[in-house]
């Protein structure tokens, strides 16, 4: 059926965006909830609104559906960030190798924009990974000039609980276990969640807890895993355009 697609610029100092509110990377949730959905509603002629993304794409349409009830009524994730031990937690001995060699983060930030070639080494972009997770995770006001906290001890490599905590608060996996969020997410026309056997960053585990989590608390939703990895997943998204369009508009 017709749509008007809408893409948010969400590119962050950090790079990416979770689309939610940070202090450290910007009040992305506030700006599509109360600033842009109802930009477009007076723009356009709209009826339905449905949010979908990939990776970080993905969790974003996730929790803002589950954190604002009544905006959207239909839903894509495709690999979103859940579980956030196995799709976090492995890169973090490489992001503290990368802060150590540095100087610290703040030096490595600085130094990691002003390279030409700054998106030649991977452990850089994880390092840039680690550091945008914890702006919008655990961002800190006070903690210039960064503004975040991260959830780690940068000598020892000791986890940080009370900032790892607060990650995991974010985790959509531990979030479906809410049942106020639970109940935002039965009153969507779909929720649809994807993701491949082989993603590079073991979110088809986090999917899967989301999956069976949901499951449990009686949420009607479609889901599906696919045989690639993390990238090049764009024909996934005729099915869940398909899909959005036949629960919208049936």
């Amino acid at each position: 059926k017709p749509m008007i697609l809408v893409f948010v610029d969400g590119f962050t100092k950090f790079g990416g965006n979770q689309y939610i509110n940070s202090f450290a990377t910007g009040m992305y949730e506030d700006y599509i909830v109360r600033e842009l959905v109802p930009f477009i509603d007076k723009k356009y002629n709209v009826a339905n609104h449905a949010v979908m993304g990939h990776s970080s794409g993905g969790y974003g349409s996730l929790v803002l559906c589950m954190r604002n009830p009544g905006v959207f009524e239909a839903l894509a994730d495709h690999s979103g960030d859940s579980a956030f031990e196995y799709c976090y937690l492995p890169d973090f001995p490489k992001a503290l190798e990368v802060f150590r060699k540095a100087g610290g983060p703040e030096k490595w930030f600085e130094g990691f924009w002003n390279k030409s070639d700054k998106y030649s080494q991977k452990d850089d972009l994880v390092a840039l990974n680690i550091l945008g997770m914890a702006a919008h995770y655990s961002p800190n006001p006070k903690t210039r000039p960064l503004f975040l906290d991260l959830p780690f001890d940068l000598e020892t490599g000791e986890i940080k609980q009370d900032v790892w905590s607060r990650w995991l608060s974010n985790d959509p996996v531990r979030m479906v276990e809410s049942e106020k969020y639970c109940e935002n997410l039965t009153r969507m026309k779909l929720v649809y969640i994807d993701c491949g056997t082989r993603d590079e960053f073991n979110m088809q585990w986090g999917c899967r807890m989301i999956h069976s989590k949901l499951g449990k608390m009686g949420v009607r939703h479609f889901y599906e895993e696919h045989t690639g990895g993390h990238r090049k997943i764009d024909h996934r998204y005729d099915i869940s355009l398909s899909m959005i369009s036949d629960a919208l508009c049936p």
